[in-house]
């Protein structure tokens, strides 16, 4: 038997952009049949504490241990590589990279070098408070020669509700809101926005997508499908520079 490369995904970092993020993934492979399609194991442990909710010290719950179990799961399974669809849970990534020996792709670094690679100057973040916090893209920008933007405490709060107020409850968002968030960040002079909330990237598939926008549950997702050994198919011509 054939063995083809297997995918594992830790998610239900949330559940819904999980199973956005595994639909991302089968819609966007380059397949004629379902034998073509990566192969996919998804451990959706819902049940991990909140990220956010722990790094901005409200709680004491750390999702840590929770992921490193899943991620050692996954390799024992037979996972080749691992993939985290959550922008937050990048806080704990070298902690599981270091419980695994396979490749874990970091969701913001991928995100940040596609935005060099395409030549943007000044990227607008929206993401968790936990995110912003923790000071991860803006030091994966930095890095990579780009200037940054984020919101401002009015539209910091309005991201919160749009993701825990709304996406995670399973509730229509309120896009004056998501409109507003993005227009604040354009007006701070950003040439791109990400969502760098997996939340936030299902919005984006709501509304049609807009190229205002770069959606980092895209980017890891064609990193994950090229990372298997893939071709890709569906995406902006700029994901292929």
């Amino acid at each position: 038997m054939n063995r083809k490369p297997l995918l594992g995904i830790v998610g239900g970092l949330g559940p819904l952009a999980s199973a956005y993020f595994y639909e991302l993934i089968t819609l966007r492979t380059k397949a004629e049949k379902d034998q073509d399609h990566i192969d996919i194991i998804l451990s959706s442990r819902a049940s991990t504490p909140d990220r956010t909710a722990y790094i901005t010290k409200k709680s004491d719950d750390c999702p840590l241990p929770y992921m490193i179990e899943d991620a050692v799961r996954l390799e024992k399974y037979g996972a080749d590589a691992l993939v985290i669809p959550c922008n937050t849970a990048h806080y704990f990534l070298e902690e599981v990279r270091h419980s695994v020996s396979i490749p874990v792709p970091s969701i913001i670094e991928e995100t940040s070098a596609y935005l060099k690679k395409a030549g943007y100057k000044k990227a607008g973040i929206m993401a968790t408070a936990g995110t912003v916090s923790s000071g991860s893209y803006q030091e994966q920008l930095s890095s990579f020669g780009l200037d940054y933007a984020v919101p401002d405490e009015k539209y910091q709060e309005y991201l919160h509700d749009l993701i825990y107020g709304s996406v995670k409850k399973g509730e229509k968002p309120n896009l004056y809101k998501f409109y507003a968030i993005a227009e604040h960040l354009i007006q701070k002079g950003c040439d791109k926005l990400i969502l760098g909330c997996t939340e936030l990237s299902v919005i984006n598939r709501d509304i049609g997508g807009d190229k205002i926008f770069i959606d980092s549950l895209e980017v890891l997702a064609h990193c994950a499908i090229t990372l298997c050994g893939h071709e890709t198919t569906g995406f902006p011509e700029e994901f292929d520079l």
